[in-house]
């Protein structure tokens, strides 16, 4: 496992313990000159397992991610992304 995809690894693997649907966790990883950009898909019924009471989970995966951004001088941030409704 290379530094480069740890940040990566991490959110995937911490976010499949937390959810009810694993097999739907989709983790994208995009770097530009802000730097890492961590985009996390779960499915519809895990947003809230994963967003936390207040917003505490969401938070401690994000400092979490701090950490490993900066063992590896690189500034790391996480993107949930809301699963899409069907609107008629």
């Amino acid at each position: 496992m290379s530094d480069i995809q740890a940040d990566q690894l991490f959110v995937e693997y911490i976010v499949k313990q937390i959810v009810e649907k694993p097999d739907e966790v989709v983790v994208e990883r995009t770097v530009d000159e802000m730097g890492v950009l961590i985009t996390l898909k779960v499915a519809k019924e895990d947003m809230g397992k994963i967003i936390g009471k207040s917003g505490q989970t969401a938070k401690a995966i994000r400092v979490l991610l701090r950490v490993i951004g900066s063992k590896n001088n690189s500034r790391v941030n996480l993107k949930i992304v809301e699963p899409e409704e069907i609107k008629e």
